[in-house]
């Protein structure tokens, strides 16, 4: 624990098991189809990359969301009387500003948990926010949300938010087993404020994880270089193609690394040669689209009641407000 006057920093990610790390690499890369654990692409690089993707004139679901969040932050604090907020996956806290202001207007602000797998950019944070916030106190938590989420620090009337639609990154038995692992974090009474990307045209979707200028694949391929330190594989970015088209079956995104030739990748921290075909893909990243009623179901699921549900004119993105019953 790092701390100094009203800025407290637990860093919880050098405490993973070695070996549970190699392990799910290892099955990862082993599995059909291939696949990488998403979290892997939030080095402190790969944090910045995706700061700049959302604001790549393709990537509607940032600005959509902000935008949605400026109309209804005040209703929705009207509605939670939160003075805490805790945020999962906290990233650059740009749109979390919106609800802190809400929050300032009716005195209430007291506490902000930003919760990130970055530690630079939890610590960036946590300055800029008490420098903007009078007698704001923050408490920033790096770690892995969904292994991680006890080490939230017990509070006041807490709002816990999870946006930026990335629910939708969690495969169909992780999110309920997540959305489960929140709610028994929480307690009863507190709110709970969850984005999630809605169902729009394919063309609109593909764009926006494909865009002009390579940010998304620049992100995508970011993940070896981050292997490289965590496992010490010799991947060559060069080798693979960034590939993200929409699956119909299953209502979501998916973004692979596409190999561009035969490759024989020695990994021999996890006792592994890793032998790839021309036009072999791994699967980097899901992103789940859902529906008004997808989006409520999963969080009754989990042991929510939900109270407000907003969404912007076009339906892109919905915003969906529950509480944890007192009973």
């Amino acid at each position: 624990m790092l701390e100094q006057s009203n800025i407290i920093i637990d860093v919880h990610l050098n405490n993973q098991d070695p070996g549970a790390v190699k392990d799910e690499i290892r099955a990862g890369l082993l599995s059909k189809p291939r696949r990488l654990p998403t979290k892997y692409f939030y080095d402190d690089h790969g944090s910045a990359l995706f700061e700049r993707i959302c604001a790549a004139p393709e990537y509607y679901p940032t600005r959509t969301e902000h935008q949605l969040l400026k109309t209804v932050a005040d209703d929705v604090i009207a509605r939670t009387r939160a003075e805490e907020l805790v945020e999962l996956g906290s990233g650059a806290a740009t749109k979390t500003r919106v609800l802190l202001n809400a929050m300032a207007r009716t005195n209430r602000l007291r506490f902000y948990v930003p919760f990130d797998c970055s530690e630079g950019i939890v610590r960036r944070v946590a300055q800029e926010l008490v420098e903007e916030y009078e007698g704001l106190h923050v408490h920033g938590v790096v770690g892995d949300f969904l292994t991680h989420l006890e080490h939230i620090p017990q509070g006041g009337r807490r709002l816990v938010v999870f946006l930026g639609g990335t629910i939708g990154n969690l495969g169909p038995e992780a999110a309920p087993a997540f959305l489960s692992s929140v709610a028994h974090e929480m307690d009863p009474n507190d709110f709970f404020l969850l984005g999630a990307q809605l169902i729009t045209d394919v063309e609109r979707l593909e764009a926006a994880y494909n865009d002009s200028a390579g940010l998304s694949a620049a992100f995508n391929k970011n993940i070896l270089s981050v292997l490289k330190v965590v496992i010490g594989a010799e991947f060559d970015p060069d080798n693979f193609d960034h590939v993200a088209r929409f699956n119909h079956d299953e209502q979501q995104i998916e973004m692979h690394l596409r190999s561009v030739c035969r490759q024989v990748i020695p990994i021999p921290e996890l006792e592994l040669t890793l032998h790839l075909e021309e036009g072999e893909e791994i699967l980097t990243e899901i992103s789940r689209k859902y529906m008004r009623h997808h989006v409520e179901s999963l969080l009754a699921g989990a042991g929510f009641t939900p109270t407000a549900w907003y969404s912007d004119p076009a339906e892109l993105h919905g915003l969906a407000l529950a509480q944890k019953p007192s009973g």
